[in-house]
């Protein structure tokens, strides 16, 4: 095999690990969960609260349509549901989880 076949496969190499070890960074507690939109109260939310903010618990505003909170896969449309009015997962007004960010209750 010639020097640039071998130079090829090393670098082909590298880049699948690399490709694959990027995709399998999760934080252990954002497995088997999905973000979910305009469920947080104020000052709840696991992360992008809009502008101006920075991270975790910078949400301002309850249910703030631009801030999430992680939940379990395949629970967040639910939250808000007339299924949920006897949880704490209730939310006023008919409003429901979002897995896209919401233009509704944000600060002014």
């Amino acid at each position: 095999m010639s020097r640039r076949a071998v130079n090829t496969a090393v670098i082909a190499a590298a880049v699948a690990g690399v490709a694959a070890s990027v995709t399998a960074v999760v934080p252990a507690h954002a497995q088997g969960q999905e973000k979910c939109y305009g469920i947080s109260l104020a000052g709840a939310n696991d992360c992008a609260a809009g502008p101006g903010t920075t991270c975790a618990g910078t949400s301002t505003v309850d249910y703030q349509g631009n801030a999430w909170t992680f939940v379990d896969a395949g629970t967040c449309e639910q939250y808000g549901s007339a299924s949920m009015m006897d949880d704490d997962l209730y939310l006023p007004d008919g409003r429901t989880g979002s897995l896209e960010e919401l233009d509704r209750d944000l600060p002014a």
